[in-house]
C-alpha cells in the first residue's frame, strides 16, 4: 500500500476517535462521577439551627452527599410535596401534615420515624415590663392591642396556638388582635422588635433568639404532644442517601445535637 493511500486511510479513523473523545468528555466530563449527591430536606422552621448542624455533620460523614435545606412552615412544605417539589425528605413540626401526605402515599412509610418533641411558650417584649400578659386570660385584657401566632393553616405552632386559646375560651375574644406569622421564626420577630404585646413560638425557638429583648411568660398547657415526624419522600431520586440522612437524625449524633438546641426525645 502507498503511504499517500495509507494517510488517507488514517486520517478518518483519527478523526472519528477525535470525535468520539469530545463526545464523551461532553457525557461525562472528567470528574463526574466524583461529584455528590444532593439531596433535598425540607424541615419545619423551628428546626433551622438544630438541622444547620446536623446538615453539617452529616456531610462530613458522608462527603459523597451534599445537603440543602428548605425551610419553612409545616404545612407549606407540606403543600410543595403534594404539587411535586423534587424533595427528598420531610421533617414536619407536626403528625397531621405527614399524616397528609401519608394518605397520599407521597412519603416512605417505612422511613417515618418521630425524633423530637417540642413545648409552646408565650413570649412578651422585655419594654412590657410589669404590664406584660403573664396568662392566656391576660390576653383579653384592653391593653394588649396585638398577639403574633403562626398561621394555623401553615405553620403547626399556629395550630396549637390556636387550640389552645380555643380550649381556654378566649380565641373569640382575641382573634381581632392577631398578627398572623408565616413561620415560628417570624413570630419571635414581631416580638423581639416589639411590635406585638406576645407571641406564641417554640420553647426551642424562644432560647435561640434574641433572648435580651424578651422574656418567655409561661409554657402554654395544649391537649396533644408536640412531636416531630421525618420520612423519605416516595417520589425522592435519591432514596438511599435520603434513607442515611433519615438514620443520622433518629440516630445518637443526631439526637444529641437537637437536644443541645432543646428539643426533647418524642
Amino acid at each position: 500500500m502507498s503511504e499517500s493511500k495509507a494517510k488517507k486511510l488514517i486520517l478518518p479513523i483519527l478523526a472519528a476517535v477525535l470525535c468520539l473523545f469530545i463526545f464523551a468528555l461532553i457525557v461525562a466530563p472528567p470528574g463526574a462521577e466524583d461529584q455528590p449527591t444532593t439531596i433535598t430536606v425540607s424541615a419545619a422552621a423551628s428546626l433551622t439551627e438544630a438541622f444547620t448542624d446536623i446538615a453539617r455533620e452529616f456531610e462530613a460523614v458522608h462527603p459523597d452527599t451534599k445537603v440543602e435545606l428548605n425551610l419553612a412552615g409545616s404545612g407549606t412544605l407540606r403543600m410543595q410535596i403534594e404539587s411535586g417539589a423534587p424533595v427528598d425528605i420531610f421533617a414536619s413540626a407536626s403528625e397531621s401534615d405527614m399524616d397528609l401526605l401519608s394518605e397520599k402515599n407521597l412519603i416512605e412509610e417505612s422511613s417515618r420515624k418521630d425524633f423530637a418533641a417540642n413545648t409552646l411558650v408565650m413570649v412578651v417584649p422585655e419594654k412590657n415590663g410589669s404590664e406584660s400578659p403573664k396568662t392566656l386570660e391576660d390576653l383579653t385584657a384592653g391593653s394588649i392591642e396585638k398577639i403574633a401566632i403562626g398561621n394555623p393553616e401553615t405553620a403547626p405552632v399556629g395550630k396549637y396556638t390556636k387550640q389552645a386559646m380555643e380550649t381556654a375560651g378566649i380565641w373569640d375574644d382575641i382573634e381581632n388582635k392577631v398578627i398572623l406569622g408565616e413561620t415560628v421564626k417570624q413570630v419571635l420577630t414581631y416580638v423581639e422588635t416589639g411590635e406585638v404585646d406576645a407571641g406564641f413560638v417554640f420553647i426551642t425557638d424562644a432560647e435561640s433568639g434574641q433572648k435580651e429583648r424578651y422574656e418567655i411568660a409561661f409554657t402554654v398547657p395544649i391537649n396533644e404532644s408536640i412531636t416531630y415526624p421525618i420520612a423519605v419522600v416516595s417520589a425522592s431520586a435519591n432514596k438511599e442517601e435520603a434513607q442515611e440522612f433519615v438514620d443520622f437524625v433518629t440516630g445518637a449524633r443526631g439526637q444529641e445535637i437537637l437536644a443541645k438546641y432543646g428539643f426533647k426525645e418524642p
